[in-house]
């Protein structure tokens, strides 16, 4: 078997995407590793959880540095030094540059809390509500130049109920993202899922669609 992909995770809270994806990662048969959990705040609540499972922290503070450039010089230093393959952003609350974006290409993640390209942006949950919409989720895709616009790999779909308020729908979509975001690195690990010159392949096939994770279970 070959070795482990190394992931760093990127936060900017309290980090429960990252921990699923860490958690995963301890399993016997996880064909990945996390070895770096980056936050741009020093009091962000993922690091005590990153720590206390084992996994490296650092922190890259962005009010320390005087503009966008000079955090995301640091930041790619930080990652590079990591020595990670797969790069995360699990609840990081910036927008990259697209140099930023281009240096990593192929290798950068997002989780988003709607069905994309459906509600880019944010308050995702109460717009599904007030649209009416039969179904909501989660999208993980590969990071591009276009916000939210990335390729996208992997969809966790459930059904939008009919007393749902926002609070109760998304602590539904996130528990459905906490089983497809570690499923993505998994594959992403196996060799499963691969990014070709700007085109995702999922089996060595051009990926027609996102795969699609069902689940209708309450959180």
């Amino acid at each position: 078997m070959s070795p482990a992909l190394p992931v760093a995770v990127v936060i900017s809270g309290r980090g429960s995407n990252m921990e699923a994806i860490a958690r995963a990662a301890q399993n016997a048969d996880s064909r990945y590793r996390v070895v770096r959990v980056i936050a741009d705040r020093p009091t962000a609540g993922g690091l005590v959880r990153a720590a206390s499972l084992g996994v490296p922290t650092s922190v890259v503070p962005v009010k320390e540095f005087a503009d966008r450039d000079a955090f995301e010089a640091a930041l790619a230093r930080e990652l590079e030094a990591s020595g990670a393959s797969l790069i995360v952003l699990a609840g990081f609350m910036r927008i990259l540059s697209p140099g930023f974006v281009q240096r990593f290409e192929g290798r950068l993640l997002n989780i988003h809390p709607s069905l994309l390209p459906a509600y880019k942006g944010l308050d995702t949950h109460a717009r599904v509500l007030a649209a009416g919409d039969a179904h909501h989720g989660a999208s993980v895709h590969f990071v591009t130049a276009e916000l939210d616009g990335g390729p996208v790999v992997m969809q966790g779909r459930l059904k939008v109920r009919a007393n749902d308020t926002a609070e109760a729908i998304s602590a539904r979509v996130h528990a459905l993202e906490h089983i497809i975001y570690p499923h993505v690195c998994s594959l992403i690990a196996a060799g499963r899922i691969q990014w070709k010159q700007g085109t995702v392949y999922f089996d060595d096939e051009p990926l027609a669609g996102p795969l699609i994770e069902e689940n209708d279970a309450a959180a």
